[in-house]
Parts: structure tokens; C-alpha cells; sequence
């Protein structure tokens, strides 16, 4: 009997700022594989609870393809072995967490899986030190990038990195437009996603040449995120064995 993983985000660090979902899969598990990052009071806390604990993290000038590549057989290996695992990380598992990269994995490997998404550093350490990261009269943008790439990488975001938009549903068909404008390839793949974590939640997928005609008249009236980038592409290997992750296709 297979068993099953969970991709956990662990916040920031404090114990706290877990989320409740995330504590109740990490009392289900048979075993846990932590990242560096996850908080020194939080691995206490698994302690406590008297968990099997792996220590899966990558260190500074470690080849990180290879070591992934252990992680992920490990996974397989005991979830095969009929184990609950927890695969915590910190932050959030899909920000520069390589969470996509181990989903598309156990997905491509049938091993039945759920994502838990964190509080992620991007927005909780800022409002821990009370900065805002939008302001209605200084910033209606956030770049978010590793400092792992040059400048010049940086200065290139809106026409190769990701993009998510918030508030955008009302205005998709100019935005779009505007992005082919800019130089973005009007095949770029594009998803919108309508009440998302919600028990009706909705992902509509397309491009930026024909989203806006595939979503107009679905009657979407919750609140819409939009993610344009080629990182769209992941979510419908991911679908192919989690059919609820995603309502519509």
C-alpha cells in the first residue's frame, strides 16, 4: 500500500506562524524531511513529538540537482513503503523552494501527494519589522527575486520571470494586450484562478492571446489571481493525479 507526502510549508521560523493545516499533517506523519531553513524552534517542536526526523537540507556551494535528486528517491522510497511523509520547508514550499520540481516528481511517479502551502518570508518578515510591501501613495509592485541572479536577470522580470497579478480579473484583456506589447510572446501560458483554497475554487488555463475570450463568460465573481510565466506548464503535470487540486482545466 502506497502511502503519501505532504509538501509543508513551515513560515519563517516561529513556531506560530504554522499553519494549522500544516500541524495536522505533521501529526500525522510517519517521518519528516526538513530543510535548512526550516526554524530551529519548530525542529524542537518535532522533537517533542517523538518523529522521525531527516535532515534533507542543501548547503552553500552544494551541487543542489544532485542533491535533489536523493530527496526525491527518498520520498518515493517511503511513500512506497506505505509511510506518511512530511516534506517541510521553509517558508513556503512554491517560493524558491523547489516544491514544484518534487510535486512534478511524485506526480510523473503516481505517489499520491498534497501541497500545504506556508507563510512565506516575502510578506512575513518584512511585516515583522513593519515595513509594508505595498502602500497605497508609494508602491502598487513587488519584485521578488534571488540573489542568486545578476541585475541585469532582475531587469529582464517582466518579460521572462513570473508574474502574478492581484485585482486584474476586470481588466485581463488590456493587460494582456499590453504585455504582447511589451514583448511577452502571446503564447505565454497564462492561469487564472478564481477563489483560490476555497472549496469552489476554479483555475482557468490558457495563453495571453486568448485568455481573456476563455474566461468571459464563465462568470467568475470571487476574488481572481492571475500567474502568467511558463511556471504555469507545471500545474497540469501536477493535475494529471491530483484531479482536486484544480476544479477546471
Amino acid at each position: 500500500m502506497v502511502g503519501k507526502v505532504y509538501i509543508v510549508g513551515a513560515g519563517p521560523g516561529d513556531p506560530e506562524l504554522l499553519t494549522i493545516k500544516a500541524l495536522k499533517a505533521i501529526e500525522e506523519a510517519d517521518v519528516i524531511l526538513y530543510d535548512r531553513l526550516v526554524g530551529d524552534e519548530i525542529v524542537e517542536m518535532l522533537k517533542r513529538l517523538g518523529k522521525e526526523l531527516v535532515y534533507v537540507g542543501k548547503n552553500c556551494g552544494e551541487r543542489g540537482e544532485y542533491r535533489q535528486k536523493e530527496i526525491n528517491e527518498l520520498l518515493k522510497k517511503l511513500a512506497e513503503e506505505g509511510k506518511v511523509v512530511v516534506r517541510l520547508k521553509g517558508g513556503d514550499p512554491f517560493v524558491f523552494g523547489r516544491g514544484g520540481v518534487e510535486a512534478e516528481f511524485l506526480a510523473s511517479h503516481g505517489i499520491p501527494f498534497e501541497v500545504i502551502p506556508g507563510v512565506s518570508s516575502v510578506n512575513s518578515v518584512p511585516a515583522s519589522a513593519g515595513i509594508p510591501l505595498t502602500h497605497p501613495k508609494l508602491s502598487s509592485s513587488i519584485l521578488i527575486v534571488t540573489g542568486k541572479d545578476g541585475v541585469e536577470n532582475w531587469c529582464e522580470s517582466i518579460l521572462n520571470g513570473t508574474l502574478v497579478i492581484l485585482m486584474g480579473r476586470n481588466n485581463i484583456k488590456e493587460i494582456c494586450n499590453n504585455l504582447i506589447k511589451a514583448g511577452r510572446g502571446p503564447d505565454t501560458p497564462i492561469a487564472v484562478i478564481e477563489n483560490g483554497t476555497l472549496k469552489n475554487q476554479r483555475v482557468f488555463f490558457g495563453t495571453l492571446k486568448n485568455i481573456a475570450d476563455i474566461i468571459e463568460g464563465e462568470n467568475l465573481n470571487g476574488p481572481a489571481l492571475i500567474v502568467v510565466g511558463e511556471v504555469v506548464k507545471v500545474a497540469k503535470k501536477i493535475n494529471a493525479t491530483n484531479p482536486k487540486i484544480f476544479s477546471s482545466l
